[in-house]
């Protein structure tokens, strides 16, 4: 008998509401639906109405349809004329939920046409109130719209998160043991109404939405916001949205905002899981459907350096580091920035550049300093451990690498666009093997300059493998100083691979060309322990090749040119060079020859003059340059005690001791007489009155 009550109930709810409808133009009513539910409508039975899920459905659209008649903008009265009405009618085609609904849809309305600021933030207010109240009823695709027309941003990150715990109460989405089906429905269900939000993100971003069909509520024009404004609500909303506990989405804003390009707006407004999530999304590829409770433990980047990071990894580990810096947490931002520098490739054209892999390293470095700098006690451990000269290490080992690979680059360049082929080959193989031997060579160096593209290499790689097979003396004369090498007691390896560097450049220029060589790698390596400048095998090397060059008439060569490579080599220093020049002077079976010995005495008369020069123009406050120019023009009294008695003394001493070395030449006076009266006014000029007259 219930059953039987019950159906007439229905029934008679359902007569009323055909009642109802009877009394409008139901076409007008309809005109707003889709074609499928106009079809849908025109077949229905009385029977569908009364007892299908189908007819309930239809029912509760043809009440929206009269609802928005009523409260639209040509409507013909309010809700709660046509809500009571129903209410009374036919309560199990309009509930409670749905009286709620279209109050907060009657609210909006009158927010939409308020000039009144204040008045239109309450409205909206009570229409979220409303719409609070049911969030699992409420249609939010529309209502969510008209909020952000509103500019009532609340309601368009709460809502929505409200509907997706109430459509999923148990948490099925993120419980791995039910089945797969019924968890991906769950999952789906939230992820719709986490679109709404991400939609109004992207609607302030600029991009644009599809429009909606079908509402309720008409709409309203939206006024064109400025950058400024638009930077507000965005920062409003992942704010509103990081303040729920909602873990799951929160995860699902930090991946939208980075597809978004809001990087700056997630890192100024992440939650305290953003760095975990940006740790997890770093590392794990199925992280984007993962379960929320899988937490995994913090990354250790300086550890995992030189490990495969695919493509997907390096945007999130790229913002945790800026996470890092902006945190001021320069020593974990260093790490990171590490490991991306030095990660491996792990599928085509994912390969950093070489350039790329500098600028993470120099940030690194960077890092590392600015930790120095802040005086963080956390932070003094790992400085205190090392790490900036290791990271400073890897960074100049980077530089050599880019520099290898710039030289067998143009090493290629240079065989290619010569006729006769390469003058340097492998291994020191001949150039002269023909056309084939050229493009065999060719074809070695570019593929050695491409595997220097692909990783780091360490330092002994590229010494063993790329700098010495292709003579890059110069490279591997920097390297045997970064590396402060020792291997032999008698510095055996470093004098061998200078003598091959100047022996290179005396085949390409000549000795100008070696004394360039020799003064700006000397520089680099000077003053180091000594081993690393043998400035004596360097300057005999050069007064031998100078010699030869001139007696053969191959190359004019000036008395100052090798002394001044010499000093510029030692940075100006001019003790040790005249030292390396009195031990030879010393030694008569290293200078066997007379016409070499005079070579040598040249360079020394040329080394004490710069000496007094020197001296000269620091008391001056001028350049060597500058002090000549004003010994050449008049000199006064005041200027004879410019020069300090020890430094006189000195000089005065070594120029008598060497006019006694040229008189001892085995040689005519016609060829030592202008070196032997060098030294003589050199020495006259610091014992007269008036020092440098003559120089």
């Amino acid at each position: 008998m219930e059953c039987i009550r019950q159906l007439l109930l229905r029934c008679g709810e359902a007569l009323f509401l055909l009642q109802l409808l009877s009394q409008h133009l139901v076409t007008r009513l309809i005109q707003s639906f889709d074609a499928n539910t106009r079809q849908a409508v025109a077949q229905l039975t009385f029977h569908q109405l009364v007892c299908s899920e189908e007819g309930d459905r239809l029912g509760t659209r043809l009440i929206s349809a009269l609802m928005e008649y009523y409260t639209g903008p040509d409507g013909r009265g309010t809700v709660d004329d046509i809500s009571n009405r129903l209410r009374d009618g036919c309560p199990s085609y309009y509930k409670e939920s749905d009286y709620k609904f279209y109050v907060a849809v009657e609210y909006l309305e009158r927010a939409a046409v308020t000039s009144d600021s204040e008045e239109r933030e309450n409205l909206a207010r009570e229409a979220f109130n409303n719409l609070s109240k049911i969030p699992e009823s409420a249609d939010l695709q529309t209502v969510c719209k008209r909020f952000e027309d509103l500019r009532f941003y609340e309601a368009v990150v709460r809502l929505p998160l409200q509907k997706a715990e109430a459509a999923d109460p148990a948490g099925d989405a993120f419980n791995e043991q039910i089945d797969a089906g019924t968890r991906e429905h769950a999952l789906s269900r939230r992820m719709q109404c986490y679109e709404i939000i991400i939609n109004a993100l992207r609607s302030l971003k600029g991009e644009t939405l599809r429009k909606e069909f079908g509402s309720p509520i008409r709409p309203v024009s939206q006024s064109v916001l400025d950058q400024s404004s638009r930077k507000k609500h965005i920062c409003q909303i992942i704010q509103l949205g990081v303040q729920s506990s909602y873990i799951f989405f929160h995860e699902y804003l930090y991946r939208a905002l980075i597809d978004l390009g809001l990087d700056d707006e997630l890192l100024e407004y992440g939650g305290p899981d953003l760095v975990q999530f940006l740790q997890d999304a770093g590392r794990d590829p199925t992280h984007e459907v993962r379960a929320v409770s899988s937490i995994g433990s913090p990354i250790s980047p300086m550890s995992q350096s030189r490990v495969p990071v695919a493509s997907y990894q390096i945007k999130y580990f790229e913002l945790l580091a800026r996470y890092y810096v902006l945190k001021r947490q320069h020593i974990l931002a260093a790490q990171i920035l590490v490991r991306l520098a030095e990660r491996r490739s792990t599928e085509a054209g994912d390969t950093p550049t070489i350039e790329q892999r500098r600028q993470y390293l120099s940030n690194a470095v960077l890092q590392a300093r600015s930790a120095t700098e802040t005086g963080n006690v956390s932070m003094r451990g790992a400085i205190d451990n090392g790490l900036l000269d290791l990271l400073e290490g890897k960074l100049t080992v980077l530089q050599f690498q880019m520099k290898i690979k710039e030289e067998l680059e143009a090493m290629a360049s240079r065989s290619e666009a010569s006729p006769m082929g390469s003058n340097s080959t492998p291994n020191g193989s001949s150039p002269d093997n023909g056309q084939s031997s050229d493009a065999n060579f060719v074809h070695a160096v570019r593929e050695k300059a491409k595997e220097l593209s692909v990783d780091l290499k360490t330092i002994t790689q590229l010494y063993n493998e790329y700098a010495v097979p292709f003579e890059l003396w110069e490279i591997c004369l920097e390297m045997l100083y970064f590396a402060s090498y020792s291997g032999d007691a008698d510095s055996s390896i470093v004098r061998e691979t200078w003598a091959r560097l100047i022996d290179q450049a005396l085949s390409r220029g000549g000795i100008a060309e070696a004394c360039a060589v020799l003064a700006r790698v000397g520089s680099h390596v000077y003053p180091g322990d000594g081993a690393m400048l043998p400035l004596d095998t360097l300057c005999l090397h050069l007064e031998k090749a100078a010699l030869e060059r001139v007696v053969s008439g191959a190359e004019h060569v000036g008395d100052e040119d090798i002394p001044r490579a010499l000093l510029a080599s030692c940075k100006g220093a001019i003790e040790p060079v005249l030292n390396t020049y009195n031990q030879l002077v010393s030694n008569g079976a290293i200078l066997p020859s007379p016409s070499l010995r005079l070579r040598i005495l040249r360079s020394v008369l040329a080394v004490l003059r710069e000496w007094a020069m020197s001296v000269f123009a620091q008391r001056m406050g001028t350049s060597t340059a500058g002090a000549s120019l004003i010994l050449g023009g008049p000199f006064s009294l005041g200027q004879t005690t410019v020069l300090n008695q020890g430094v006189r003394d000195k000089i005065t001493s070594a120029a008598n001791r060497y006019m006694t070395e040229v008189r001892r030449l085995p040689l005519t006076q016609s060829q030592t007489e202008a070196v032997y009266r060098g030294f003589r006014e050199l020495e006259e000029s610091l014992l007269s009155p008036f020092p440098f007259e003559r120089l």
